[in-house]
Parts: C-alpha cells; structure tokens; sequence
C-alpha cells in the first residue's frame, strides 16, 4: 500500500503559475493531508466582515485585524477557528492551566492539536474554555478542499510550494503581505519569487 507522507501543518504557497483566481497568491495551511485527500484554509484573504458580526463571544480572543478569513471556495456558510496555543509545540506552558486539570499534553480541552502549536478551536465551546490558553485565533469562513490524489496532482503540475509554516502565520497581522512574507523568509531560490511583480505583463 503506497502511503501519502503527510503534509498536515506545512503551508502550500500558491507559484506564480498557478491560474486558478481562488487560489492567486494564496498561502494555504494544510490542516489535514493523508490517502483520503487534503483540507486547508487560507490564510491570506481577509473579508469586510467583523468577527463580532457573525461569533460575538469570540470576537474579542481574534487576533488583529479582527475579521473573518475566507478559507477558501468549499462551504463558505461554515466556520473554522484555528488557533496558536504558545507552549504547545513541545516547550512547556508558562504556568498552571489554573484548574487543576492535566490535559496530558493534548492542549486544552476545546482545543485539538493540527500540528505544533496550531490547533483547531471548537466553536461550539464556551470561550472562558480556552481564553486564558489562547495566543490568538483566527475565524475562517469555509475552506480549500483537495479529493484523493488531486493535491499530488497540482504539486506535480508545478502550482504550490510546500514550505515549513511558522505559529505566527496563522495571526499575521499584515496578512497581505504573507505570500511574499513566507517565501522571502526560504533559504533557496524560493526567497527570489518573493519579488515577482503582481503583473509580470507590467516588466
């Protein structure tokens, strides 16, 4: 049986060739790869709409800017929350969660670890759930979805880089500025495509 070797947690990077307008300039983070197929969310498409507009008792744990993303062109009525939980990524949490509860290194409950110490958020949980763990929490309308073997397909094809993504990705506070962000930080040839012009008709 061929394993997929998993991508969850990396950051696809959309190349300059890829042609689809969903996904132009998008800086995707995977939050689930295997044989069955791939779901992520995008990173860098922030919408008009407030937080508090749609999730009013998560608006004040989103990091700034305080909008909702669009993860991408799949179910855009639903909502994911990732969030960064700091001292989740193998260092130990500053301090007593202050209930007495011992998570066993799976994060708090609300919580589900992705990878490091990115995670999703239940949003049907109580916000006081988390608030004192949180570093910060982003709220994605939809999201990017990929069937078996279509991803393997578009990353033969050329259209991503698959990059290591860092926590504060996930709360860039310029998040238009990301896809350039992401790769100029690539020891390899990766930084140079950081300066492409956003029209290379214009060059």
């Amino acid at each position: 049986m061929t394993e997929v070797s998993s991508l969850t947690g990396r950051l696809l990077v959309a190349t300059p060739a890829l042609a689809d307008p969903n996904f132009d300039r998008a800086v995707v983070l995977l939050l689930d790869h295997d044989e069955e197929g791939s779901l992520g969310v995008v990173l860098n498409r922030p919408t008009p709409v407030g937080v508090a507009d749609i999730l009013q008792p998560w608006a004040e744990l989103a990091g700034e800017p305080g909008v909702v993303f669009q993860g991408g062109p799949v179910s855009l009525d639903s909502a994911l929350g990732v969030a960064v939980v700091p001292g989740e990524a193998g260092e130990h949490a500053e301090g007593p969660t202050g209930d007495g509860a011992d998570t066993g290194g799976d994060g708090p409950l609300g919580w589900r670890r992705v990878h490091g110490a990115i995670g999703l958020v239940d949003l049907e949980a109580p916000p006081e759930l988390l608030s004192a763990e949180l570093g910060s929490l982003r709220i994605f309308a939809g999201y990017a979805g990929w069937g078996p073997g279509q991803l393997e397909e578009e990353l033969a094809e050329g259209a991503w880089y698959v990059v290591e993504s860092e926590p504060g990705d996930v709360s860039s506070p310029a998040p238009e500025q990301l896809w350039r962000a992401v790769l100029r930080r690539q020891r390899n040839e990766l930084a140079m495509v950081a300066t492409y012009p956003d029209d290379p008709s214009l060059n």
